[in-house]
């Protein structure tokens, strides 16, 4: 069985994309933990050569300050029991609410496999899970021992500082079963207290889009993307990577703010990244008057989260339960592997990739070209492909929201095919894709293609 240092948290599968270019992040993000606090540069943007390849985010335009109070609220060991199934085995606090948390922690299909990561909700909390299966020469329990050791804290904004720990802890457990010292220890040294706020303020969410409302700036001037949580290197590129073109068919979803779950086999933790990723495609800074519902991620979700994704307007999830599938009334877009689907003829139309989507997926190719090439010839500053890409998707819809919020406010308001072609899109191919956007947004525009006479 493999040891905690060989367990990669990719973003990709290696049986899904063998040929995949992008480094192991594993080692990167380990020596996160062992780095002094204060890494963080103006701006949000931590060089290469600075000795980091992160983007660290606060929940406001300033830089993640890495000594803040981590705010943890809750500390547990979850263990599969031959008898009652998955069971909360120990926690702390002692009168914490942990209803659910057992399934989430240990996600639905994990005794394939050996090791796993998880990211999940709990009601206004996101958790960290980390979970090991050890072979055990034991009749009760079946020659194989399972547990998860968690965290909730009140966002996933610095969740990652503690997967080492998470790691290392559920070997401890799973080796002397019993002995929460340490995790006591690791509790009482950074529990936080809960906050006052009711779930639906919006400060307590963390989310990874952030609208602020500012001026768009000229595009030769735009800020690096506030992306509100230190990733693993190679992140976003990898998930980019991993859909091709296809990626400007989720970003028209993301951006239409639709319901979209992910589904994979066990393991899911490279595929929490992909939800973490997705909503990054939407974010923008341009100030609208209706934002409508913000796209907040999940993570990973099952059956016993159905009820409440019911109540769900936008949001971002991945799954290993195939009967999500099913349940056709909880999602827009459901993406298996790579094979993106929806039941619904206005959004199947967007799933065809238009040569506004070549040409976009070709100036994304190019602009890290010409970045790599300014950087090693030319001497100038340097930025890693998730940053590179990142600043490419905010452009986009920087230039893409202005132009539509410019056309309001003129005269006629209406919205030509050489405006489309100026936002990057297909004045035919994203016809749908824009009318849905319009309306979401309530811009008032004059859509001018192919049907001069209809206003949007």
């Amino acid at each position: 069985m493999a040891d905690g240092g060989d367990k990669a948290p990719l973003l990709v599968n290696i049986e899904e994309e063998p040929q995949n270019e992008f480094t192991d992040p594993h080692e990167k993000i380990k020596e996160l933990y062992m780095r002094e606090a204060g890494l963080a540069v103006p701006g949000g943007i931590v060089h290469p050569n600075d000795g980091d390849d992160t983007i660290n985010i606060s929940a406001s335009n300033s830089v993640c300050d890495l000594t803040e109070d981590d705010q943890i609220v809750a500390i547990f060991v979850v263990a599969f029991d031959t008898r009652s199934g998955n069971v909360v085995e120990w926690c702390q606090p002692e009168d914490v609410d942990l209803e659910g948390v057992e399934f989430k922690a240990m996600a639905s299909g994990s005794h394939t496999i050996e090791n796993d990561f998880i990211y999940f909700r709990k009601g206004r909390f996101f958790g960290l899970s980390c979970f090991e299966k050890m072979g055990v020469d034991n009749i009760v329990e079946r020659g194989a021992r399972m547990k998860s050791v968690g965290i909730l804290a009140t966002s996933y904004t610095l969740l990652y500082r503690h997967m080492q720990f998470l790691e290392s802890q559920v070997r401890h457990q799973l080796e002397t079963p019993g002995r929460y010292t340490q995790l006591k220890a690791f509790y009482d040294d950074r529990k936080g207290s809960l906050p006052s706020s009711t779930p639906t303020d919006p400060s307590n969410n963390s989310s990874p889009v952030t609208n602020t409302p500012v001026t768009t700036p000229g595009v030769e001037h735009l800020p690096v993307p506030d992306m509100r949580i230190t990733h693993p290197a190679g992140c976003f590129s990898q998930f980019i990577k991993f859909f091709g073109e296809q990626i400007f068919v989720l970003w028209k979803y993301v951006l239409l703010q639709k319901r979209i779950v992910f589904f994979s086999p066990p393991p899911i933790g490279v595929v929490c990244y992909r939800v973490y990723c997705a909503c990054l495609l939407g974010q923008h800074n341009v100030m609208m008057q209706s934002s409508g519902k913000e796209v907040m991620p999940h993570f990973y979700v099952n059956i016993a989260d159905i009820d409440s994704l019911h109540l769900e307007m936008a949001y971002v999830a991945c799954t290993t339960e195939k009967i999500f599938q099913e349940k056709k009334d909880l999602y827009d877009v459901y993406v298996d592997n790579q094979n993106v689907t929806t039941q619904f003829q206005n959004l199947h139309e967007m799933l065809k990739i238009n040569p506004a989507d070549r040409d976009k997926m070709n100036k994304l190719n190019t602009q890290r070209s010409a970045q790599q090439f300014s950087a090693e010839e030319l001497g100038d500053e340097t930025y890693d492909d998730d940053q590179i890409f990142t600043m490419f998707f905010l452009e986009q819809n920087n230039r893409l929201f202005q132009t539509l919020y410019d056309v309001s406010l003129s005269q006629d308001k209406s919205l030509t095919s050489d405006h489309m072609k100026s936002m990057g899109l297909d004045p035919l191919g994203d016809r749908q894709f824009i009318m849905d956007l319009v309306e979401l947004y309530g811009i008032d525009v004059v859509l001018m293609v192919d049907n001069p006479c209809c206003p949007v």
